[in-house]
Parts: C-alpha cells; structure tokens; sequence
C-alpha cells in the first residue's frame, strides 16, 4: 500500500515537473542587421550602441532577464541584408531591427512578409516605405516631411532663390532630393541644375567646380555621409560662395566632426535631438548621461534611434506581444511612447509622426536654429533688463 502511494506520488510529481518545464517561460529573441561595415557604417555602427545600451539597462529589470539579442552585419548590401534577416527569423527572433538605409529596408521587406514577422527600421526615410507592408514599421520620419521643411526654410528664412543639386544615383537620394526640387520651386526658387553622379564616384572637385561656375545661392547635397563630407569639402576648395544645404544623413557626430571647419554653416534636418542643449526633458538628459559613462562621447541622432528601436520592441513586449501576432498587435498598441528622439507611435501605414528641424553646424556641432534663435532673443531680453536696472540705479542712487 505505502510503495502505490509512493509510486502515485512520484507519477504527480513527474507530472507537476512535465508541466513547469513545458511552461518555462521562453527567451525573449530579438535580431538587428546592422551596416558595421561598407559606406553606411558610420550609421550602423552609431544606432548598434544605442541598441546595446538599451539592452544593457533592459536586462537589469527582472521582466527582460532573460533578453538575447543577436547583432549581424549587412555590409551595407541589401541582398546581405535581405538574406540576414531571413536567417535570424528562422533562428527565432520575433522581432528585428534593421534596414538601416532605404535601400536595405526596401530588399528586406519581403523577407519579413514571407516570415510573418516584425521589421523595424530605425532610420529608413524613403517616402515609398509608408505602408509598403503591415510587418514593417518605422522611427524616422519620411522624407518628404525632411525634404520639404528645408526648401521651405531656405526660401522664407534664408531668403534663397537659386540652387543646385547635387545627388547620388542612388534610391534615398533619388526620393529626398525630389521632394526638396518640388517644394523649392512650388514656392517660387529656381534649380540651375541637378547634378546626379554614380554610386562609384570618388573625385568630387569637378562636380564641386560645375556648382561654383553656376554661381547659385546654395547647393542641396543628397547622398550619405562620406559623400557629403568630401562634397563639403570639395566646394570649398573651389571656392563656392554659397551656402551648403544638405540632410540628415549628415547628421552623424563622426561625420560632422571628420569634415572639420569647412562645415561650419552647414545646414542640414534631423528630428529634434540635442544632448547638449540645457533645457533636456529627463528621459534624455538620463539617456544622455548613461551614454557619456558607457561610451565616453555623446550619443548623435542614430544612436538615439538605436536606442528608442529597442525601446519600442520592449513596450511592444510589455502590450502582451510575447510571440506572432500577439507581438504585432503590440506594435500596434504603442502608443504616445516617450521616446528619446520624441513621441512615438505608429499610423495606419507604419510611420510614426515626428517633424524635423533644421540645425546648423556651429563650432563643431549641429545647433537647432530655432533653438538658438529663442536663446538669443532670451539672452538680448536678459541684457536688456540689466541694463535697464543699472539705469534705474544710476537715475535713483541710494540716498547718502
């Protein structure tokens, strides 16, 4: 009788651990494909520490102990991206991050509709993206609103009327460049000239004299990093008078700083994002400084973005997303999510609503014009009263 007993309670206690095992909580997959090598690097490698820093802090919190996050290189190749992602789905990430550029998000598209699967780009702007599918999601803004906010700025602001484009052939270049030429001119400005040159140019200096003979009020670069920085130096050293008018994929602090002073004045769009300003709202001014002590730098526009990325896959967890479309419907759920680079959450088509600014390279770093301007206007006020109260002294002096 004692050893049925004993046999029964060994057969509930096979079953009890059956079932504990069978329920043991999964690991929590997620994937990057990431450019940490080829031209697009410089932004690759900037939003990878954004994302490892995220992951850092996520993996203090009890809820996301257990976090994998698997990191691969694209090479800056969309078919390399393309086949990456592939794989890291059928290794079972249930979310990525990933399509860097435009053109790698555009190839891997299709990869993340055969799987089923969540792809969320963090920086990707070509306007052809929106809705393009119901697995793709994104943090940065279209370029349609980049592109357009700065022709407006340089006709109504910086009063110019005459330009010419210089573009890589290229799919992002292609769209931006577009988009700024049409709002330009809706407005009244002229284009001399666009100029788009092959994916292989290395010599600019011809390109940037064709632009000084043109004489126009500014020249609109659309291309990547390294292709800015060399054009901005290029038309410099032909002596274009103008002024260089270019985009966010300038934005890159290893970018602005490896141009070095040829830079100054150069405007260029990102969204709102400036560590260093004074008046930063506490989850930046925290992101910041968790950043500098990881790091040793300030975090630049991309590796703000890395960082909301993981973010995001994180609060899509936290909607009740564990797995496939649970894990959708809580992309879906984001909703008014503080972000670092601003609030974030997704339309019907994928886009989250964010508008850029324009900056300004100043002493070596990018500056939001309107930001500066409110700083001036807010330090000539505070000139103002104190010399206002010296002359209520000078007119009424202390009695003897």
């Amino acid at each position: 009788m004692i050893e049925l007993r004993r046999l029964a309670s060994f057969a509930v206690l096979a079953l009890v651990t059956g079932s504990v095992t069978s329920c043991a909580k999964e690991p929590i997959k997620f994937g990057a494909v990431l450019p940490l090598t080829g031209h697009a690097a410089v932004y690759g490698q900037a939003i990878k520490k954004g994302i490892d820093l995220a992951v850092e802090q996520a993996k203090r919190m009890p809820q996301f102990a257990d976090l994998e996050l698997v990191t691969v290189d694209s090479q800056s190749d969309p078919e390399t991206a393309k086949k990456e992602l592939t794989d890291l789905y059928h290794q079972g990430a249930m979310a990525v991050i990933g399509g860097v550029t435009s053109a790698e998000a555009l190839a891997m598209v299709q990869a993340a509709d055969d799987a089923g699967k969540v792809l969320l780009s963090p920086s990707a702007s070509l306007p052809q993206l929106s809705g393009i599918s119901s697995n793709f999601f994104r943090i940065f803004p279209s370029d349609f609103a980049e592109g357009t906010v700065m022709a407006r700025y340089a006709y109504d602001n910086l009063r110019l009327r005459t330009g010419v484009i210089l573009a890589k052939q290229e799919t992002y270049a292609k769209g931006i460049q577009k988009v700024f030429a049409d709002e330009f001119q809706r407005k009244g400005g002229k284009i001399l000239e666009t100029i788009e040159y092959p994916p292989n140019t290395t010599d600019f200096l011809a390109l940037a004299d064709r632009v000084a003979t043109l004489k126009p009020d500014f020249a609109y670069v659309a291309a990547y990093a390294e292709d800015i920085s060399r054009i901005i130096r290029d038309l410099r050293q032909q002596q274009f008078g103008g002024i260089i008018l270019t985009t966010s994929s300038f934005a890159a602090a290893a970018t602005i700083a490896e141009t070095g002073p040829v830079a100054e004045g150069t405007y260029y769009t990102q969204t709102s994002f400036n560590p260093l300003s004074s008046n930063l709202p506490a989850n930046v001014a925290a992101f910041a400084k968790a950043f500098r002590d990881k790091y040793h730098e300030d975090p630049d526009l991309y590796a703000a973005h890395g960082y909301d990325a993981l973010e995001v896959l994180l609060e899509s967890y936290r909607q009740g997303g564990t797995s496939g479309l649970k894990f959708w419907k809580g992309m879906r759920s984001v909703h008014e999510y503080q972000g670092v680079t601003g609030v974030l959450q997704f339309d019907d088509k994928g886009d989250v609503q964010k508008f850029p600014h324009v900056y300004i390279v100043s002493k070596g770093h990018g500056v939001d014009v309107e930001e500066q301007r409110q700083h001036d206007i807010d330090e000539a006020r505070k000139k103002m009263q104190e010399l206002e109260q010296q002359l209520r002294q000078l007119q009424n002096p202390p009695s003897p």
